[in-house]
C-alpha cells in the first residue's frame, strides 16, 4: 500500500470522527435549544389592536415566563385577571407599586413627575389621549396601559375601582420579549423609563436560545455533508495517473 493512500486512509478516518462528533453536538445544541426555548418561553396571540403599533391583533409573541415580583416599568406583560375578563391580555406596564401616574404634561405621561418619552407610540398620536388624572399606584400593584391609547381597554377603565385602575403582579404570567408573527423580531428598549428607580428589563435569553438552534443545525448539515463531500474528494479524477504502489 502506499503512503499517499495511508495517509489518505488515515484523514479519512480522523474526519469521519470528527464529523460524527459535530452531528452528536449539533444534536444536543439543536434540540436542547428547542426544550430550552419550551420551558423559558410560551407563545400568546394577542386577542386585541389596543398594542400597536408594538403589537397587533393577530399577532403571535413569544412572552418569558417571569415571576410578577420581577417585572418592572416600560415591560410588555401578559396577564389574567377576573375584573378584566376571562383571558390572557398584553398591556405595557407604566407604573408599579407607589408610583404616582398623570397624563398629561405637554402631551407626555408622567410617572413621578418625570415626564416619560414613549417612542413605541402610534405616529401622530402621543399619551394625552388617556387623560389620566394624577393617582397613585397601591402596593404590589401595576398601572397598565395599551401603547394605542385611544380607546384601549386599560388601567384608564378602572380607575374608579377601589385600586385605582391597577392590577396585582400576581395577575402577570410572562413578560413579552419579542414578536414571532410576523416575524418583527425583538421588541424595542423602552428606554424613556431608564432613568426611574429600578431602570428597566434586560431581555430574556431568546437571542442565545436561537443562536444555540442555528449553531445545532449547522452543526448538524456540516458533519452529515461530510462523509459525501469526501468520497468525492477521493474519488480519482478522469485521466488522472493511478498512484504508484510500493
Amino acid at each position: 500500500m502506499s503512503r499517499t493512500r495511508r495517509t489518505d486512509e488515515g484523514h479519512g478516518r480522523v474526519g469521519s470522527v470528527l464529523s460524527g462528533i459535530a452531528v452528536a453536538l449539533g444534536c444536543v445544541l439543536f434540540l436542547g435549544g428547542f426544550v430550552w426555548g419550551a420551558i423559558v418561553y410560551q407563545p400568546y396571540t394577542v386577542p386585541t389592536d389596543s398594542m400597536t403599533p408594538t403589537i397587533g391583533a393577530g399577532d403571535r409573541v413569544l412572552a418569558q415566563r417571569i415571576d410578577g415580583s420581577e417585572v418592572k416599568r416600560g415591560d410588555v406583560v401578559v396577564f389574567q385577571t377576573n375584573s378584566w375578563g376571562d383571558l390572557p391580555l398584553v398591556k405595557r406596564v407604566v407604573g408599579v407599586g407607589g408610583d404616582e401616574i398623570a397624563c398629561c404634561t405637554d402631551g407626555k405621561l408622567t410617572v413621578n413627575g418625570k415626564q416619560i418619552d414613549e417612542p413605541y407610540l402610534p405616529a401622530g398620536k402621543n399619551a394625552s389621549l388617556t387623560g389620566i388624572k394624577s393617582t397613585t399606584v397601591p402596593e404590589g400593584r401595576l398601572f397598565l396601559l395599551g401603547d394605542e391609547r385611544n380607546g384601549s381597554l386599560d388601567s384608564t377603565v378602572h380607575l374608579g375601582d377601589s385600586e385605582h385602575g391597577s392590577v396585582e403582579r400576581g395577575a402577570v404570567q410572562a413578560r413579552v420579549d419579542a414578536v414571532a408573527w410576523p416575524m418583527d423580531g425583538m421588541l424595542a428598549k423602552p428606554t424613556g423609563f431608564e432613568a426611574l428607580p429600578g431602570g428597566i428589563s434586560r431581555p430574556g435569553p431568546l437571542n442565545l436560545i436561537l443562536t444555540t438552534v442555528v449553531a445545532g443545525a449547522v452543526l448538524v448539515l456540516a458533519g452529515a455533508a461530510y462523509g459525501p463531500i469526501a468520497k468525492r474528494a477521493r474519488r480519482p479524477r478522469a485521466g488522472a495517473p493511478e498512484p504508484v504502489r510500493a
